[in-house]
């Protein structure tokens, strides 16, 4: 490809104010442009990465043995209605009526619609386990669209769907896990595999894969002894537990005028601040009312109180609401003598403690030396709601848990069940010939997210550096001026890498050779040739490989020998 025909160039003014990497270098390089708000034009250059790394993902997934389909775009609402995810999903569904007033779903993930493919047909149980899988345009209607590639709500997504017995199934989500961590270190990715939430997808399991990046959106935590890893969403901790045989003291409410942090309070109160009780009040979109309570030091962790929940999204209650439950202002609840309708839900932090506090449920006081079976009834229940953090003990001594952030490129989840329970006929004959739902996982892997990924992890600050096997082109031809002589060898040149199938990116612009020069790194092509007067008295080409300083001199030959292996 000539650089003075190709569509969408490099640009000096494009993108420099985008503050994650792989946007900025991505949108200057030529790669990619803005239409709207999370929506991404793959300009020519982009698209061959973006393919390139399909065909990756695409090898691997053949090599699992999962077979490659095509789904419409458009979802049948009803589909989503038999689910109940018409109002469950974690983003905006989005829809569309058709002239005849039917509804569709602009496919976000396709369970519902894998579902209803399988179901049309008549299956044995001879026929399993099958897994298929699609490149196929998503829409996410994202309430914040971020850093280009990383968090879009319209992009190409591989999405897979294995339909299989319970017992088959492990080995299923095993070649699921073995392919993607194959493609991760193809893309040239350093990566960890994380326990995570399932979240609106549903099932009892998941892992994410992904990629090491400062910028990442994706919070995980990782034991000292690399044993254990999961995201903050689901990540336990061994928490604090009171071993006292301290005597029982009488319950009374303190004063304490505008003091709310814990440890002010634990100071004011002069007690530890594992005696003092954090309670925060949420309410649901029917307007239930729930009380959660942890050890003063922790924090709520919102998912795993949804969970808890049976999936009811909730809020942080309004002011009014507090009022009207406590009869206090915020800051000052607790989980004592609340209306019988409020939900308490109390973490394994707060459970067998003595003499400690809680809200008063009065605007600047303080209840201390509570007591459970004394002063509140014993809970049927603890539950796990504390949200990990850096420095926290993991559980089983493997050691403190290691913050650590990344780009979820891919994932993996269990389904089991969930979608053949609620979609009638998802049923498959037996050997007994009597019919049985089919256990399911479902199988993600973003193409340009992860493009984006490889952009953070392989750049410096010149520009992209590309894996080879990824990068659109294998070398940028520079031509450097206008005599004949130079524009025969460069022309001559690239038609022979071109005959020996190496790709080249033939830079054949009347423009200065720092220009070309700067192009050739903020692009990102593994190797750089140079043709100019100065090569040609010694019928030699400078070759230089992007990721190293040194500059070789070749003849055509050596270098087609180089760039062909």
């Amino acid at each position: 490809m000539r650089l003075s025909k190709l569509f969408g160039r490099t640009s000096k003014t494009e993108g420099t104010d985008y503050v994650i990497p792989s946007h900025r270098l991505l949108t200057q390089a030529g790669y990619i442009r803005e239409s709207t708000a999370g929506r991404y034009y793959l300009l020519p250059l982009g698209l061959k990465v973006h393919d390139k790394i399909i065909e990756i993902v695409r090898k691997h997934m053949d090599a699992s043995g999962a077979q490659e389909l095509l789904m419409p775009v458009l979802h049948p609402l009803e589909l989503w209605k038999e689910t109940n995810r018409t109002n469950t999903t974690g983003f905006e569904l989005m829809k569309i009526k058709d002239r005849r007033e039917a509804e569709f779903a602009l496919g976000g993930t396709a369970e519902e619609m894998a579902v209803d493919l399988v179901r049309k047909f008549n299956i044995s149980y001879k026929d399993l386990p099958f897994n298929m899988y699609q490149f196929a345009m998503k829409f996410r209607d994202e309430a914040r669209a971020r850093g280009g590639l990383l968090r879009v709500r319209e992009f190409v997504m591989k999405d897979a769907y294995s339909f299989s017995t319970e017992a088959q199934f492990q080995e299923i989500y095993q070649k699921m896990w073995d392919a993607y961590s194959a493609i991760c270190e193809e893309l040239g990715l350093q990566f960890d595999v994380v326990a995570a939430d399932n979240g609106y997808i549903g099932g009892e399991y998941c892992h994410e894969f992904i990629a090491a990046g400062d910028n990442g959106e994706s919070r995980y935590f990782v034991s000292e002894d690399g044993t254990y890893t999961a995201h903050e969403d689901i990540a336990t901790f061994a928490k604090y537990q009171e071993d006292s045989d301290e005597e029982l003291k009488p319950m009374e409410e303190v004063e304490g005028k505008g003091i709310i942090g814990v440890e002010e309070l634990a100071k004011f109160l002069n007690i530890p601040v594992e005696k003092t009780t954090k309670t925060i009040l949420f309410e649901t979109i029917t307007g239930e009312v729930i009380a959660a309570a942890v050890m003063g030091e922790y924090d709520i962790n919102e998912t795993k109180l949804r969970h808890i929940l049976g999936g009811v999204d909730f809020q942080l209650a309004s002011p009014e609401t507090v009022k009207r439950v406590t009869k206090a202002d915020v800051g000052y609840a607790g989980f004592l003598n609340l209306p019988k309708e409020v939900k308490i839900i109390l973490d394994e932090s707060v459970r067998g403690r003595k003499n400690f506090e809680v809200g008063a449920n009065h605007t600047n006081f303080h209840t201390i030396n509570v007591n459970f079976g004394r002063d509140v009834p014993e809970p049927e229940q603890f539950y796990d709601i504390a949200l990990a953090k850096p420095g926290y003990e993991a559980l089983e001594g493997k050691g403190k848990l290691v913050e650590k952030r990344g780009f979820e490129v891919g994932n993996i989840f269990q389904l089991g069940y969930h979608y053949t329970n609620l979609m009638q006929g998802a049923e498959y004959t037996d050997e007994k010939g009597v019919k049985q739902k089919y256990y399911m996982g479902c199988y993600g892997f973003g193409i340009g997210r992860s493009m984006a990924a490889v952009v953070e992890a392989h750049h410096d600050e010149r520009g992209i550096i590309w894996p080879e096997n990824i990068a659109p082109a294998r070398v940028y031809l520079a031509r450097l001026g206008e005599s004949p002589g130079v524009i025969q060898a460069a022309d001559e040149l690239y038609e022979k890498l071109q005959t020996q199938n190496v790709s080249v990116l033939y830079d054949d612009r009347d423009v200065r050779a720092g220009e070309k020069f700067a192009d050739a790194d903020l692009l990102g092509i593994p190797y750089r040739v140079v043709v100019s007067d100065k090569t040609l008295e010694h019928t030699l080409y400078e070759i230089k490989k992007r990721t190293e300083p040194e500059v070789m001199m070749m003849s055509a030959d050596e270098i087609i020998k180089t760039l062909a292996t």
